[in-house]
């Protein structure tokens, strides 16, 4: 189809068009990965592999003796040739590095294949209690799994730092070899300045990337690494150790382990993930049309006391959303909930309302609360958009006798999704991950008690799901909660949920206009 067939298309079936595009493009865009970026990607490894092995090689050919040395001793290159403050730096490292790799990091990754041998010993000890010398057990813990597995991710990560401090102390040696020669030197003065100066950057990302490899990297890989193994509250740390159990919690979760009430579990995780999924959807696109349209109809000419409507509807905004989730919990509930009370004395209702009882009452109720709290944040972003969009495409609009639905088609909304796409996509996914709308107002309640009309053998081992949870928060009780946890399987969920969102995300974001046309927006 041409861009002007498409053009001339009504709206609903350029939508349907799109949709069908996306869902053909899928095949097409995994193809290209496995079939052309994955080698690449290979192809570049491999390349810098061996360019990196050819500069150690030459390194050390060309290389004076000092040079030579560097590369069992960090930084007596640099020092030897009077740079001292790089030199020491990274001569602590491997000190540092050594001490930590004898008595932690090799310790630790040695046992990574068993997660340890003897988690606790046994042994009696005497005591005097009123004169009189008694046997008491105590017990002596010698390997903890989760401790295993935490030093050897960091280990291993201390050594890819070590790598990368060593070649690149070898480099500079060679460099100041290479200046010497021309009889130039960087002393100490020139490296302080050049920390304000060109590497200004890399002192000031110091610091978060610190931060990001500590609360991020290392707790991806851990959670990663979980998945693939039996830790659960029956291996709490450190009365028992856990083992690897490979694909097994991924088999559980899909259904695939053949034990029993694997087909329960496996069946309650497609609930919740589609219920995740509609609830993204309509979090996400009612919140961002109602918001628009609210922010339209205030900043419309004519429209009396605009600063007020502004006003009433930021007070949301103003009280902190946890309250108003707790205070709507209290206001909604089925027996002694204030609405119910309300409707009863008015004779509007004559039976209590299941607002947070009733599975499909609930989540529609979640869905209008989530408007009301969202709304006003939608409305006040889309105000100011809305000011910038020339006033004379809705004039001119007007002369060629285009109605306001016509206007709002063809001038407001493809104005709106050009700048607002990346944030609708953000949204999207924030929502998929949105913990304190669902958690803080119906707990994720009601249970799950059936299945197609059968109950369920072994309501224990869903770790507490209910209909109306997230992925998310299903993880968060399956983890904290529950009395039986299970730190594998949820891992397996936090890394589905993972490639959901970045695979929504990565493809949305190419495709969108923002990205595709933005040389366009003027």
């Amino acid at each position: 189809m041409t861009t002007i067939e498409y053009l001339s298309l009504p709206l609903y079936k350029r939508i349907i068009h799109r949709i069908i595009n996306f869902f053909v493009s899928i095949p097409k865009v995994i193809g290209r990965f496995f079939g052309k970026v994955i080698p690449q990607v290979f192809t570049k490894i491999w390349r810098s592999i061996s360019l990196y092995f050819i500069n150690l090689y030459n390194y050390f050919i060309d290389g004076d003796w000092k040079t030579r040395l560097s590369y069992l001793f960090m930084g007596f290159g640099l020092i030897s040739r009077k740079s001292f403050i790089r030199g020491i730096l990274v001569w602590i490292y491997q000190i540092a590095f050594i001490i930590y790799a004898v008595s932690i990091g090799i310790p630790s990754i040695s046992k990574i294949g068993t997660f340890g041998n003897i988690a606790q010993t046994l042994y009696y000890g005497e005591v005097v209690v009123n004169g009189q010398a008694l046997e008491i057990p105590i017990y002596k813990f010698v390997d903890d799994s989760f401790l295993i597995l935490l030093n050897s991710i960091i280990f291993a990560i201390l050594i890819i730092v070590y790598i990368i401090l060593w070649t690149n102390q070898i480099k500079d040696s060679s460099e100041l070899q290479n200046l010497h020669k021309i009889g130039r030197t960087i002393d100490n003065k020139q490296v302080l300045k050049d920390l304000v100066g060109k590497n200004y950057h890399m002192v000031l990302l110091s610091i978060p990337t610190f931060g990001l490899i500590m609360f991020t990297i290392i707790p991806l890989i851990f959670m990663i690494l979980v998945a693939f193994t039996n830790y659960s509250s029956q291996y709490e740390q450190p009365k028992w150790l856990f083992d690897w159990v490979g694909m097994y919690n991924f088999k559980k979760l899909f259904g695939l382990t053949g034990a029993a009430g694997g087909h329960e579990f496996s069946y309650i995780f497609g609930q919740i993930l589609i219920w995740t999924l509609i609830w993204a959807f309509f979090a996400t696109f009612t919140n961002y049309f109602l918001g628009m349209i609210v922010a339209m109809m205030i900043n419309k000419k004519g429209i009396k006391l605009k600063k007020l409507w502004r006003t009433i509807l930021i007070t949301t905004i103003a009280v902190p959303q946890f309250i108003s989730l707790l205070f709507l919990s209290k206001f909604l509930s089925t027996n002694d909930g204030g609405l119910n009370t309300i409707l009863t004395s008015l004779g509007l209702i004559s039976e209590n309302i299941k607002f947070l009882e009733d599975a499909t009452i609930a989540k529609v109720t979640i869905i209008i609360v989530n408007m009301w709290i969202g709304i006003p944040y939608t409305m006040l972003m889309c105000s100011g958009i809305l000011m910038n969009i020339p006033e004379d495409l809705y004039e001119s609009a007007k002369i060629d006798g285009a109605n306001p639905f016509k206007m709002y088609t063809k001038i407001t909304l493809p104005y709106m999704l050009f700048v607002t796409g990346p944030y609708l996509i953000s949204t999207f996914v924030g929502n998929i991950n949105n913990f304190n709308v669902i958690y803080l107002l119906s707990g994720g309640n009601p249970m799950f008690t059936n299945i197609k009309g059968v109950g369920i053998q072994n309501p224990a081992a869903l770790y507490g799901a209910g209909q109306t949870d997230l992925l998310i928060t299903w993880l968060y009780k399956m983890c904290m909660t529950q009395v039986e946890k299970n730190y594998g399987v949820a891992s397996v969920i936090g890394i589905f949920v993972f490639i959901v969102v970045a695979s929504f995300s990565l493809i949305m974001y190419s495709r969108s206009n923002a990205v595709k046309n933005e040389g366009d927006f003027q």
